[in-house]
């Protein structure tokens, strides 16, 4: 069975695929958007998404659905030896941006988003249906097969593939390598219920005791008790111990808690990065007790061990076909990069691959350079974000005697001064933006042009709008009203921002994918071209209509 074509085929519907399928649909792109699964429920992950993350969404209008699913004042607890830091997350005090604090929220509650957001646009998440072959050649096609008609295989033709399916992928098979290598230490998840929350340690129930005797005889471990005290609901409780690191959050899914320690990896086989066998009670119990903590389990809802690698994709790209998220790169979930990083790959592909199906359908050369530049400008940075996890994991959780030493004695000393770190914000608000990716840049990219100005002219200037860096947040007039740069954006397409004598642009470079916004305030002849993931692509201190022409020509958006 062969169906109709399609511009784009993304093939899974995580983060990443709904992220990108809803990037190239806002863009143009007629979207098919496939999943293998059929269960809806996948224990989330990832909890945090960053502020740039948030910044990059914004234009897509689902920034305030995940706003209201998540929590952008947490209340945080570091365990440090014998003290607790309170740390709050809602006062990182980042400048200029709409977004200036880290905003705690499941994986699950984003894909519920983002799959919302597709459906109102009438784009269906087909589940079920498998990627099972992929036929080469000038009319590209891939082959489906659908749990609910498992003998009839369907051919789908399209432009450009997609694949966000995953650390197992099958389309990275036909791109690249896959090298890096394992953890010695795993994740342990679950969703569970605990006493000793507010109403006391010496609360536990029977089977808790019970837990306590069986725990008396392992001989794995040394015995220590609990510190006296409650811990306290509601919050996120963070503990780095000799033997790895604890989360406890109060946004379990099946329970109030969800757990996620780090520990020596085990025997089991199971696929990297997927849910294993669950883990025994008195494991989940002896995990808690380690790091220290005045609670005791009363009930496991649900619970996995999940094998963790490193590992980064020779290529992104081949021919028509491109993966992202963990498909092209997977990590450790130090730092909480895992989701936003592959976020942020979709957002950077999904308008390229709308804007040269546009060009194709109408004729014109292929986007060479425009679909080249994913691999270019996104590899490199998933590999820093790769290398900077790895380090942050090996000082958290790794089993290195080195390593150990370090969260076991170190760190308690350094722990009087934990306070007066976190109050000095500055300090905390840098730290949040380099985990953010605040300051990556594509000034290497072909796409980011530096626009040349013409003999004997005298133009005016452009200031703090780098070519291939972030546009800054700033306060503006324009259409008489003060406005901020990110709200001007916040819709799709490429926007033109001109300064105040800036020259009027010649109507035929622009089409229904380019808005132009003059900055009243902004005094000057001076042009520059914000593409569609809020990077200036484009920067003249004077409007040269060629030039423009060319840059929008690049991206296939000019005839």
């Amino acid at each position: 069975m062969t169906t109709p074509p399609v511009d784009v085929l993304v093939v899974g519907a995580g983060t990443t695929g709904l992220a990108l399928a809803l990037q190239a649909h806002d863009h143009g792109a007629h979207v098919r958007i496939v999943e293998r699964r059929l269960d809806l429920f996948r224990p989330s992950r990832a909890m945090i998404m960053h502020p740039r993350t948030l910044e990059l969404l914004r234009p897509l209008g689902v920034t305030d659905a995940l706003l209201a699913r998540g929590d952008t004042a947490a209340a945080v607890r570091l365990h440090v030896g014998s003290r607790v830091v309170p740390v709050g997350i809602e006062r990182l005090d980042l400048p200029r941006t709409a977004f200036p604090h880290l905003l705690l929220i499941r994986q699950a509650d984003v894909e519920a988003v983002l799959f919302e957001a597709l459906a109102a646009r009438g784009v269906t998440v087909e589940r079920g249906a498998e990627l099972v072959g992929i036929r080469p050649g000038k009319s590209h096609r891939a082959i489906l097969r659908h749990n609910d008609h498992d003998e009839e295989l369907e051919e789908v033709p399209y432009r450009y593939l997609a694949g966000c399916d995953g650390a197992a992928s099958v389309v990275r098979d036909r791109i690249g390598a896959w090298h890096g290598g394992d953890y010695a230490e795993e994740v342990v998840l679950a969703d569970l219920e605990l006493s000793g929350t507010g109403t006391g340690a010496g609360t536990a129930s029977a089977d808790a005791q019970a837990d306590d005797r069986s725990r008396a005889h392992a001989t794995d471990r040394a015995a220590a008790p609990a510190p006296a005290g409650d811990l306290e609901p509601g919050v996120a409780h963070v503990v780095a111990g000799r033997r790895g690191l604890l989360f406890l959050f109060a946004i379990g899914e099946r329970a109030t808690w969800r757990m996620l320690a780090t520990r020596a990896a085990g025997e089991s086989r199971h696929p990297f990065g997927q849910p294993g066998p669950p883990v025994p009670r008195d494991q989940l119990q002896a995990l808690v007790d380690d790091a220290g903590l005045p609670a005791r389990i009363t009930e496991v809802a649900w619970s996995a061990q999940v094998r963790l690698q490193y590992r980064l994709a020779t290529h992104f790209r081949r021919g028509a076909l491109f993966i992202a998220g963990d498909a092209a790169h997977v990590h450790s979930p130090a730092a909480g990069q895992g989701m936003n990083t592959g976020i942020q790959d979709a957002l950077n592909l999904g308008w390229k691959l709308a804007f040269a199906a546009g060009a194709d359908a109408s004729g014109a050369a292929p986007r060479t350079e425009l679909l080249a530049s994913y691999e270019r400008e996104r590899r490199p940075a998933d590999r820093r974000v790769l290398r900077v996890t790895h380090v942050i994991f090996w000082a958290e959780a790794s089993l290195h005697p080195l390593a150990q030493l370090l969260r076991s004695v170190v760190v308690p000393l350094g722990a009087p001064l934990a306070p007066w770190l976190m109050r000095r914000r500055r300090l905390v608000a840098e730290g949040a933006r380099l985990m953010s990716q605040f300051g990556l840049h594509y000034r290497g990219s072909r796409l980011s042009v530096e626009g040349v100005a013409a003999p004997g002219s005298r133009p005016g200037s452009v200031r703090r709008a780098r070519v291939g860096s972030r546009l800054p947040d700033a306060l503006v007039r324009c259409e008489d009203r003060r406005v901020r740069l990110h709200e001007l954006i916040a819709k799709p397409g490429v926007h033109i921002l001109l300064q105040k004598d800036a020259a009027v642009i010649d109507t035929g470079l622009l089409g229904p994918m380019t808005h132009v916004h003059r900055l009243s305030d902004r005094p000057g002849r001076g042009v520059a071209v914000i593409r569609p993931d809020g990077y200036v692509g484009f920067r003249a201190a004077d409007v040269d209509q060629d030039q423009l022409g060319a840059w929008l020509r690049l991206v296939g958006l000019a005839p």
